[in-house]
């Protein structure tokens, strides 16, 4: 077999290896993972795959024909929805799975068990990382219960509103670090003078500083050497106390876990986001959460999601977000259209729609019990939807500060990407990158083309390793120190 059909209402099909004319009906040279048409799309028709609209024909197209970007156009959704008519809840496992993670004093339990150094401003950041630094693996083998010191330094906090989205987003996703499971102790680490003051967010959300919850400001404390140093004595402090975590067995219904793709190809929608819907199924099961984001890329697939919502409030709060989304990039003279970047086209995937319905796969069948905002604390378990940017970085910081503690990301072209103080597990779509990028790579979907093996198969296989993460050992991104790096808070709105 030479070619991929996913419905019988396709009017394409997916090659699996490049296609010389003649092959499989073909009359043009098909790169692997593009599309081929099997029938003749007048000009202005609709091209069908996964059953779905993905785009209309810009020319007219014979069978046998390379469907790509030179062909393919976008246009606009205009969906009639349906909301709760699709509804099939996972029936509770039989046997409670567990794994071993950190029980904290709130109830909530994490995977990992991390000193976060957080900044308010970008101006700290600097102090945050000499801080971070310090605590090098000698000093920190004194201290084998706890993963690291990492300072999450981001380039915003002042020069900005003092509300609207883009404040209350950070103020988010800085008090989502500072209660997220995984994080043991906190350090807040200040300028002063900066329009997102430490002051204000614990005020707002209720935190109360102690031995595990410690702030200071650089112009307080008397300058950048002197707040460094204050810095490391605090968290020399609070090292003993966080380092009496044990890790104990817990039931998988504590796992929150991000679903993330980046770096997608033709293969994702195909193999490793179902295979991760799957896995999310499992979760389920079990009374765990998973959390789906990166709202432009479920654009066009939104109507299989609120079909799936418990109820009408829930479906609509989804649909507020996509226009909402709309309404931001006709403001900002962009297009939903633009989000397929060059990789993702070369992969073989044309338009926004057909990267959706993909994408929206990662979230499995259950029914899809809430939708939350940026960084908003994710309360309901199941399967739910976190608002962010299709952008990776920013969308699992938003995930994380959501309460995830841990995250799935799928990948076709091969994304070096990982996180704390949750930690990534990367989930190949094809077995020809996954050969090429094997040292980044835990799970490789692309069995399911290449060995025979079903989407459920590789779906339990990312749930197998998603228990064995959590309960401490290390995916390949953790172990190769990802993480430092890929904490990038939203930033919505003007810069002042």
């Amino acid at each position: 077999m030479a070619t991929v059909r996913l419905s019988e209402m396709d009017n394409v099909v997916t090659a699996i290896a490049p296609l010389a004319v003649g092959d499989d009906g073909a009359t043009q040279l098909i790169p692997r993972g593009h599309k081929m048409a099997t029938v003749a799309i007048p000009k202005g028709a609709p091209v069908y795959k996964y059953a779905q609209v993905i785009g209309y024909a810009a020319e007219d197209i014979a069978a046998g024909a390379h469907v790509h970007t030179h062909n393919l156009e976008f246009r606009n959704v205009d969906t009639e929805y349906e909301f709760s008519t699709n509804l099939r809840p996972m029936p509770p496992a039989e046997t409670q799975d567990t794994f071993q993670g950190y029980r904290r004093a709130n109830g909530k339990v994490g995977t990992r068990n991390f000193i976060a150094v957080l900044t308010s401003v970008n101006c700290s950041a600097t102090a945050a990382r000499m801080i971070a630094a310090h605590f090098t693996p000698d000093v920190m083998a004194a201290y084998p219960n706890v993963d690291g010191v990492v300072a999450f330094v981001h380039g915003t906090g002042c020069g900005m509103a003092g509300s609207g989205d883009g404040f209350e987003a950070l103020q988010r996703v800085m008090w989502g670090y500072a209660r997220n499971p995984n994080v043991g102790a906190v350090l807040m680490a200040g300028l002063g003078c900066e329009m997102n003051q430490i002051d204000w967010l614990i005020e707002a959300y209720g935190l109360t500083p102690g031995p595990l919850f410690q702030t200071m400001n650089i112009q307080d404390v008397g300058g950048l050497g002197k707040t460094v140093a204050l810095g490391i004595k605090k968290i020399e402090a609070m090292l003993p106390l966080v380092n009496e975590a044990r890790r104990e067995p817990c039931p998988a219904s504590e796992l929150m876990v991000g679903l993330q793709c980046g770096g997608s190809d033709a293969w994702s929608g195909i193999t490793a986001n179902p295979a991760l819907g799957y896995a999310c199924d499992l979760l389920t099961a079990q009374g765990g959460t998973g959390v789906l984001a990166e709202t432009p890329e479920i654009y066009g697939a939104e109507h299989l999601l609120t079909a799936r919502a418990v109820d009408r409030a829930v479906g609509d709060k989804l649909i507020g977000l996509i226009r909402w989304w709309e309404d931001y990039t006709a403001r900002n003279k962009g297009s939903m259209d633009n989000n397929p970047s060059p990789g993702n086209k070369k992969g073989g995937l044309t338009t926004i729609l057909e990267k959706s319905l993909g994408a929206a796969a990662k979230g499995g069948t259950t029914p899809l019990t809430g939708v939350y905002k940026y960084a908003e604390p994710v309360t309901a378990k199941g399967f739910t939807f976190m608002d962010s940017p299709g952008y990776d970085p920013a969308s699992v910081t938003g995930q994380i500060a959501s309460g995830c503690n841990l995250i799935v990301f799928t990948t076709g072209r091969g994304s070096a990407f990982g996180s704390k103080p949750a930690p990534t597990i990367k989930v190949a779509t094809n077995s020809e990158m996954f050969g090429r990028m094997t040292d980044d790579m835990d799970v490789n979907a692309g069995t399911i083309l290449t060995e025979g093996a079903t989407v459920e198969q590789v779906g339990r296989e990312i749930y197998e390793m998603i228990l064995r993460v959590a309960s401490g050992a290390h995916s390949k991104s953790e172990a190769q120190g990802l993480g430092d790096y890929e904490f990038v808070p939203w930033q919505i709105g003007a810069v002042m």
